[in-house]
Formats: C-alpha cells, sequence, structure tokens
C-alpha cells in the first residue's frame, strides 16, 4: 500500500468517527442533554443500574475501596461479579479522573465515544474487504452505529464493546481460516468476552456458522479444513480463558440468581411472521424494547435496493450468494422461533430487550450491501429498475399487512420517497452524470441526514438530570453526620432507583441487579418485602424487618418525619432518623429461631407475627377491620399509629389508596410486597380501589405496627451482639460473647467467599434461614475476624495466567512457523529464479549464435557480441530495507 493510499484510509476512517460524534451532539443539543440543558440521557436499566454502579465503582477506585465486596448494593454483594457482569469494559476505568458530579456525563460520553468506535471498526472491515479504493466504507460504518439496534439498546452501555470489537473479531477469523496470525482473533474475542460475556455468546455462536461458511467458500481441501478448524477452536479456548480472571467470579455467582434455572421449551411456536419482520428495515418504525420479541434491525433504507442488487449479481459466486441468503434466513427464523430465540440468549428467555442479536444481522446486510455498492456503474439500468420495482412492491405490501402499533401510516409514504431518491442517484451513478468522489458525498449527506433522523425519532429519549441528583447533596451531608462504626444500614424511602444505595454510597438493602442472589429475592419477599427475578427491595418492610436487617437509619422527605423515631439531623428537604430498635449486624441466636421460624405463609404479616410467637412477644402487626363498597374497601382509624396493608388478592396488581389529603398508587403489588401508608391519625378514612385493566376485588388486610411489640421482641432476641471494632469493604473485625456453644446470625448474605476466624482459627460458615451468613461460636468472649475473596477469582486467574502462557507459545510457534515457511518459499523462488536466469541465458546464447551464424544479419548485430562472448546477466537490485535472506515476487 502506497503512502497516498495509507492517507486515504486514515482520512477515511476519521471520517467515520467525526460525522456520528458530530451527530449526536446535534441531537444531544436538540433534546437539552446536559451541558446543552438540564435533561440527562438516563433511560430504563441506565437509570436504574449502570449510573448506580459506575458510581459505585468510581466511589471504590477514588477512595482505595476493594473490588471484592459491596456494603452498599442489596446487604452486600460480590461486587466482582457485579463488575464483571456491567463494568468490566476497559473504559471504564477512566471514570476515576472525572469528579463525583459528573458520573452521568461520564456514561454518557461513553455511550457517544463507543458508537463512534463502532463506525470505525465497521469501515475499517469494509475497507479491508474493499477491491477498489473503499470510498465508500464510512457510509455503512455510520449506518452500522446508527442502525435500529443501537437506537434502541445504545444507552446498555455495557453491550456496545462487543458491538465495536465484532467486526474485527470477524476480520481475526477470516484470517485464522486462511492459515494467517491469530493473535488478531484471540485479542478481540478475549476483550470482548471479558467486557460484556452475554453478547459474546451470541458472537461466538455466530463464529461457529461463520468458520464453516469462510471455510467452504475458501475450497480448502479437507486436511486443511481439520488444520483450520484445530487452530480456530484452540483460539478461540485461548480467548476465552484470557477474560477467565473475570468470567469464573461471574459464573459462580450467576448460579445463585433466579436465571441460573434452564427450562428449556418444550414445543416449537413462532412469534410472527418473516415478512413483518422484514418490514422493520423500514425507517422511522419504533424500536422495541419490552417483552414482545420484535427484533430491531433497519441499517438504512438504501439496503433494501442494494440487498437485491447483491444477490442478483452472477460475477458473486454462487457459494457465496447462497450462504449469506442463508445466514440471513436463519436469523428470521432466530428472532421467530421460540427455540432459536432461547438458544441465542444463552438458554434463557430475555427478559425485556429482544432479538439481542440482531446487531450480526444489521453487519450482514451493511457488507452484503457495500458489495454491491462497489460494482457501480457496472448494473445495467434494467437491474437497477428491477431492484427499485422490487423495493416499491415490498413498500406496498407492508403498508397493506402489516398492522403492528410500531409503523405509522407516513412510515410507508417516507419510505417510498426515500426509495425513490436512491433510485434516482444509483441510477444517476452508474450513468456517469456525478464524479465518484461527488457522488459519495451526496450519499454520505443523505445517509447520516436519515440515520439520524431515526435515531431521534426512535431513540434519545431522556429524563431530568436536576431532579435524579436533587437531593444528593442532603444525602452526603446527612450521612456525614453517622459515624462509621458500629456498622449500620440505611432506608431512603424517596428513591430514584433500587440502587441508590450504590450511587450515593450508602449501606442500603436494595438490589436491582442480573446478578440478585435468588435465596435473598425469597427471603425478602416471605417478610412482606418487594421482589422480583432480579431485583429486591426495602419497599414494604416493616420496623420488624429494618430491625433484622440493621436498618438503623432512615432518609425521609420533611413531611414523612416519622414520630415513632428519632430526628438526627436535617439538610434541605430531606430528614435524618434513627431506629434505636434496630439489632446489630450479628447477634447470638436465641431460641433456635433461624429453623424455627415459619415463612411458608402466603400473608406477609403472618410471616412476621410467627416470630414474635417463638419469642412469646404480642404480636407487631395488629390487623385493623376494613369494610366492603362496591370495588372498594375502607376504614376509619381509631388511634394514631403506623399502618401498613397487604392485597390478600393475588390478582390484584394496581391500588389507588386515598387519603384524606391525598391519593397514591401503589403497583407491581402481584409481587406480594406490603403497602406502607405511613403514619396516620385517628379520625382518618382511607379508601384502597383496584384500578388495573381487569378489575379485580382489592381484598385489603390492613394492619397498625406495634412497637412496644417490637421493643419486647427484640429485648427477648437480642441478648449477646457482636460488637464491630473496624471493618473495611471486604473484612470486619468484632468481638462477641456467648454463655454456651451458640449459633452466630448475620445479616450478611451468605456467600462462599466469606471465610469467617473466631480467636483466629477458621470455622465453617452455615446457612441461616436459607439466605445469611452463620456460625457457630464456643462459650465466653470471642475475636471474630471476617475476610471475603470472591468463588471462582483464584481459578479464574489461574486459567487467565495458563492462557497467556498459551498465547505466548502460540505466538512464538507462529512467528517460528511464519519464518520457516518464508525461508522454504525463498529457497523455492531462489531456484526459480536460477532456472529462469539459466534459460534466459540459454536463450539469450542462441539468438546471438543464430546472428552470428546468419550472413544475412547486419555487420553491427553480429559486433555485439564483442570478443569476450555473451553479456553477464545483471543480479536483480536487492530491497535496502528487507533482509538479503529474503527474495520476494516483485523482485522476479
Amino acid at each position: 500500500m502506497t503512502m497516498t493510499q495509507r492517507r486515504s484510509r486514515r482520512r477515511i476512517l476519521l471520517l467515520s468517527f467525526f460525522v456520528p460524534v458530530f451527530a449526536m451532539l446535534l441531537l444531544f443539543l436538540q433534546r437539552g442533554i446536559y451541558p446543552f440543558g438540564e435533561e440527562s440521557f438516563l433511560r430504563t436499566d441506565l437509570y436504574h443500574q449502570y449510573a448506580p454502579f459506575f458510581s459505585e465503582f468510581q466511589y471504590k477506585l477514588q477512595h482505595g475501596g476493594s473490588l471484592f465486596y459491596s456494603w452498599n448494593i442489596g446487604l452486600g454483594v460480590n461486587f466482582t461479579a457485579i463488575y464483571a457482569y456491567y463494568l468490566a469494559s476497559p473504559l471504564n476505568w477512566f471514570v476515576l479522573l472525572f469528579p463525583k458530579r459528573f458520573v452521568i456525563e461520564y456514561v454518557t460520553l461513553l455511550i457517544v465515544v463507543k458508537t463512534a468506535l463502532s463506525s470505525v471498526t465497521m469501515t475499517y472491515y469494509l475497507l479491508r474487504h474493499s477491491k477498489r479504493d473503499g470510498l465508500f466504507a464510512p457510509i455503512f460504518g455510520i449506518l452500522y452505529a446508527f442502525s435500529a439496534y443501537m437506537a434502541a439498546y445504545s444507552w446498555n452501555v455495557m453491550w456496545l464493546d462487543c458491538i465495536v470489537l465484532f467486526p474485527l473479531i470477524l476480520l481475526g477469523a477470516e484470517e485464522l481460516v486462511r492459515g494467517e496470525r491469530s493473535l488478531k482473533y484471540i485479542v478481540c474475542l478475549g476483550l470482548s468476552i471479558l467486557s460484556n460475556y452475554y453478547i459474546s455468546i451470541m458472537i461466538c455462536l455466530f463464529l461457529i456458522f461463520y468458520a464453516i461458511f469462510q471455510a467452504i467458500t475458501a475450497e480448502l481441501s479437507w486436511e486443511d479444513v481439520l488444520k483450520a478448524a484445530g487452530r480456530f477452536a484452540l483460539a478461540s479456548l485461548i480467548a476465552a480463558g484470557l477474560a477467565a480472571v473475570v468470567l469464573m467470579p461471574e459464573i459462580f455467582a450467576l448460579r445463585l440468581t433466579a436465571s441460573g434455572e434452564m427450562n428449556f421449551p418444550k414445543t416449537f411456536e413462532s412469534y410472527f411472521s418473516i415478512f413483518d419482520m422484514m418490514a422493520r428495515q423500514l425507517p422511522f418504525v419504533e424500536c422495541e424494547i419490552g417483552l414482545d420479541h420484535w427484533p430491531n434491525i433497519y441499517c438504512g433504507m438504501f439496503t433494501l435496493q442494494l440487498l437485491l442488487l447483491y444477490f442478483s449479481n452472477r460475477e458473486v459466486p454462487i457459494k457465496q450468494r447462497v450462504g449469506y441468503a442463508f445466514f440471513l434466513l436463519f436469523f428470521f427464523a432466530s428472532f421467530s422461533v421460540n427455540v432459536l430465540n432461547y438458544i441465542w440468549h444463552g438458554f434463557h428467555y430475555p427478559n425485556s430487550l429482544p432479538a439481542r442479536q440482531s446487531f450480526i444481522f444489521c453487519f450482514l446486510v451493511l457488507y452484503l450491501s457495500f458489495q454491491a455498492l462497489e460494482r457501480f456503474p457496472r448494473f445495467a439500468p434494467r437491474e437497477l429498475f428491477l431492484s427499485f420495482a422490487a423495493v416499491v412492491l415490498f413498500v406496498l405490501l407492508a403498508e397493506k399487512l402489516v398492522t403492528e402499533e410500531h409503523f405509522r401510516y407516513w412510515v410507508f409514504y417516507l419510505a417510498f420517497l426515500l426509495a425513490a431518491i436512491y433510485a434516482l442517484l444509483f441510477r444517476s451513478y452508474a450513468s456517469g452524470r456525478f464524479a465518484r468522489e461527488h457522488y459519495f458525498w451526496i450519499l454520505l449527506l443523505l445517509v447520516t441526514l436519515e440515520a439520524s433522523l431515526n435515531l431521534g425519532y426512535t431513540s434519545i429519549p431522556t429524563t431530568s438530570r436536576t431532579e435524579y441528583t436533587a437531593d444528593n447533596a442532603d444525602i452526603q451531608t446527612l450521612k456525614r453526620a453517622v459515624p462509621k462504626v458500629p456498622f449500620v444500614r440505611f432506608k431512603k424511602f424517596e428513591r430514584k432507583s433500587k440502587d441508590d444505595g450504590a450511587f450515593l454510597n450508602f449501606h442500603s438493602v436494595s438490589l436491582f441487579s442480573s446478578t440478585a442472589d435468588k435465596s435473598l429475592t425469597d427471603f425478602l419477599r416471605s417478610v412482606g418485602c418487594e421482589a422480583s427475578v432480579n431485583a429486591y427491595s426495602i419497599t414494604g418492610s416493616t420496623p420488624l424487618v429494618d430491625a433484622l436487617l440493621d436498618v438503623r437509619y432512615s432518609f425521609v422527605s420533611d413531611e414523612k418525619t416519622d414520630p415513632e423515631q428519632e430526628e438526627v439531623l436535617r439538610s434541605g428537604a430531606t430528614v435524618l432518623l434513627e431506629n434505636r430498635d434496630a439489632m446489630p449486624l450479628g447477634f447470638v441466636e436465641e431460641g433456635n429461631f433461624t429453623e424455627s421460624w415459619s415463612r411458608t405463609y402466603e400473608n406477609p404479616a403472618d410471616v412476621q407475627n410467627d416470630l414474635c410467637r417463638l419469642f412469646d412477644s404480642d404480636p407487631v402487626l395488629i390487623p385493623v377491620e376494613t369494610q366492603k363498597n362496591g370495588n372498594q374497601e375502607s376504614l376509619t382509624l381509631d388511634e394514631d399509629g403506623l399502618y401498613f396493608a397487604f392485597a390478600t388478592n393475588a390478582k390484584a396488581n394496581k391500588i389507588k389508596v386515598s387519603f384524606e389529603d391525598r391519593d397514591k398508587t401503589y403497583d407491581n403489588l402481584k409481587r406480594r410486597y406490603m403497602m406502607e401508608l405511613g403514619h396516620r391519625t385517628a379520625g382518618e378514612t382511607i379508601n384502597f380501589t383496584e384500578i388495573s385493566d381487569d378489575k379485580p376485588e382489592p381484598s385489603v388486610v390492613v394492619y397498625r405496627f406495634d412497637f412496644d411489640a417490637l421493643k419486647e421482641l427484640r429485648q427477648a432476641m437480642l441478648k449477646h451482639g457482636m460488637q464491630i471494632d473496624s471493618y473495611t469493604d471486604n473484612t470486619i473485625n468484632a468481638e462477641v460473647e456467648a454463655d454456651g456453644p451458640s449459633l452466630l446470625f448475620t445479616s450478611i448474605p451468605y456467600d462462599k467467599g466469606w471465610k469467617v476466624y473466631v480467636d483466629r482459627k477458621p470455622v465453617k460458615t452455615e446457612k441461616a434461614m436459607d439466605a445469611f451468613l452463620a456460625f457457630r461460636v464456643p462459650s465466653g468472649k470471642h475475636y471474630i475476624h471476617f475476610r471475603y475473596f470472591p468463588e471462582g477469582l483464584k481459578l479464574g486467574a489461574m486459567i487467565s495466567a495458563l492462557s497467556l502462557l498459551a498465547l505466548w507459545l502460540l505466538c512464538r510457534y507462529e512467528n517460528a512457523y511464519e519464518k520457516r515457511y518464508r525461508k522454504r518459499l525463498t529457497r523455492r523462488y531462489e531456484a526459480l529464479y536460477r532456472e529462469l536466469s539459466e534459460a534466459a541465458e540459454r536463450m539469450h546464447a542462441e539468438s546471438l549464435m543464430t546472428m552470428l551464424q546468419d550472413p544475412s544479419a547486419e555487420p553491427g548485430l553480429r559486433a555485439s557480441a564483442g570478443t569476450h562472448g555473451f553479456p553477464e546477466t545483471q543480479p536483480a537490485p536487492q530491497r535496502e530495507e528487507e533482509s538479503s535472506d529474503y527474495l520476494f515476487l516483485e523482485d522476479i
């Protein structure tokens, strides 16, 4: 490649980076996203999970915390698993350089940069496959970055590394199959698996089929196919092994989640037709991120016509056309058929965010379209017209047959207009009316405008940054007022997400994460807290549950101050309350309650009162009679107190509670949590109305909480508490005294990573109540040390170290093999060169002899032989920059 060509490719790659950046900045400006306004790009999981986890990660980096464990999430969690699942991208470490108040902006910046980088890597892939100068490659790179997949999931920052690396992984796989070096494939695939194992599963599944396809189209011998398969398998294993240091702790953690169970579908079914899926390639079709299974596969209107031109092009080998047609049809089947959908998503059905592998489909469509556009202007006018007519017919049929709500009526008219514009451009280019460079700039402008408008219409929703961060300063002020020792947990009533503890860095109970421990979810649901497949929270907890979980402090708004709790401090509109009845992090079990407590009642109030029964204390939740009035239930309170309600009808999902001063709606009640009604006064009337679509009866039971009963229960349960001297993210130093051999119960979630030492001797840990860490202590006073080390981390580190060694050995072997091959090749070329030189000398000698013997030859020609025979053959000039040990074809 010449210097001019290198410069041209650099300009193309820079263009593919800066055009998406500029387009996204314009969209952010239009949306008023900070710093262009007070909005933010936070949405769905970015709002509820990723931003809080980034904040916790930054806090640990800036304060020297351990990456092994975090007390600020879900009672205490394996942070290595959180890191592996959400934060493993190497780019995330730069959050260390940003101020705390700009964490949201850092995540937004990552999204912009990774979107632009996906355009660059796609462009680079196409440049490597271009048979010309690759001038049109950045157009398709931009479409890859602004596809419907990215419009739907660009906020999912943890997936984007895989989208960026995917073209490079394919490029490395192609080189590997051809017998070239495997380093690029191993490094890129290893980085992808390390950054996000979930999307990498889909990439690896595709790679298996793609490697087979490459071997078939390359027409390799069976011997070469077996060698390529062996190298492919070895390189893939090394790539996975390199990521094992992050992957293994995650695997151990995911086994404990509700998603750890697999239920393979027993029957085949189809969600929708192929035609309906194909129609989603039209622009301005609303993205699907809910529970429906629709794929997001738009990647440019003109690709529809270019695809038809590619498959009708007889210059493309039939094997390639058939192979790529199979891939596209297979992906349509994968989107629609339940069994294939289950396999693609790691042997699980996705909980919303459907067709997560559809970026591969977009990649294939764009690659084939690029190959078609590179053939211009060789397409005949008839081919261009027929392809345009087919696109028009497709849009007409879609307008008639597709009834999905994602399609606005004007989508089809706009599709007609765009198809006509692109068809005219294709025809003009094919006829030579435009210079190639002028055509490129016109097409780049149109495509960028179309893709940017589609992205702006179907994506980039915003939330108020001001509202999301409104109470942050107050929470930090109140948190600093609490001494670090003893260990306590906090409860935040006006929360933004279940992971507020991670965002604001305080010890919390709630968690929303795919790594949520199923046993904790089950326990908290049984005592009346909100819980789902991948989340549990403090919502619905009573003071008894707070006491068991060491929730001593609460952040509440000024209007929700509870007179039963002591006010500690105010900051702005936020008040810090203290619950004096909270139990310590660990205490010696009394009455064998961990085994005797029945938590199988359907009503969580019965579960909590059963604990009181074990200690012969009064029930903490006292039922209050309600009256039915049609589809409503109501009651008038007889005394002041803290009140809770529970919908005994499992079909009731959304209930409106009308107080005298306001209304409040409780939704997701199918998660079976208790409704906290707050502190109410005597004589107040409360009405309950079920407002779900099917309007079932609310069947509500109301309870008043008895704080005197809680004090009585605490006195009976807490004889010897664990006194914490000091603690860090992954260690605790404490003392405890026991009257006899006893079980020490802690509200630390059970995890095999915890090691406990009593008087410096290791003891066996137990799983109390199927959820919490416990262990046995002998009688007397004891020093206790806790230390956490993630399960699987040591094994993963060993695998990664061995894989790194294997990679080094493989690179050494490939280098040595390449040198031996080049030397063998050089010797062959040298022998060939000698043969050609000798043949040339013989031919020259014969020619001169003929001229000397021919009397009719001119005297000057005969004299040219000279008196000393024939002229010597001059050796081929050697390359100055290359070693003289090698000979190249260009030298012959």
